[in-house]
């Protein structure tokens, strides 16, 4: 029961954008699946499924191992290349290994950071428009929090080619 409910919940947020728990459980009700939304919120740790936003910017819910290899690229380049980030009201500014910072924006971009207007790059700076301060406090956070993850998981495996900036 359990394995045939969770192959249920792989098929439902890969063929819709699945949004809250609440719709995952209506829909699993629809195809025959009566379960309670503890049982799913336990589902969804079990298949370490995770939010992402979608092209209209509303996170859905996917596999982890949906993540493109670019994407695990991209997160490797902020690792290695970001020096410091500072905020300037609206203004996320920053500074990369020299060379580093067209590559940085670029992976800056993919991140898809809700409120983050766009980015321009020099040679070892980036400037990144934001909506509001606010996000590009959240923005600092999100970013820095994904080098970290990023950082330790490397150190865990030995790989010890990361330096650490912060």
């Amino acid at each position: 029961m359990k394995k045939n409910r969770q192959e249920a919940i792989i098929e439902l947020i890969q063929q819709y954008p699945i949004e809250t728990q609440e719709e995952l459980l209506s829909r699993l009700n629809q195809i025959g699946f009566k379960t309670t939304q503890a049982t799913i919120s336990r589902d969804i740790r079990e298949l370490a499924l995770i939010k992402k936003p979608d092209a209209d910017g509303k996170q859905i819910y996917c596999l982890i191992d949906q993540e493109d290899e670019t994407s695990r690229k991209y997160q490797r380049i902020l690792a290695e290349a970001i020096i410091s980030m500072e905020l300037a009201e609206n203004m996320l500014v920053v500074k990369t290994v020299s060379g580093m910072a067209m590559a940085s924006a670029a992976a800056l971009d993919s991140l898809n950071i809700i409120g983050m207007v766009g980015t321009i790059a020099g040679d070892d700076t980036i400037m990144c428009v934001m909506k509001d301060k606010n996000i590009g406090r959240t923005a600092i956070a999100e970013i820095d929090h994904m080098i970290k993850k990023l950082k330790r998981i490397n150190i865990q495996r030995g790989n010890l080619c990361f330096r650490i900036y912060m």
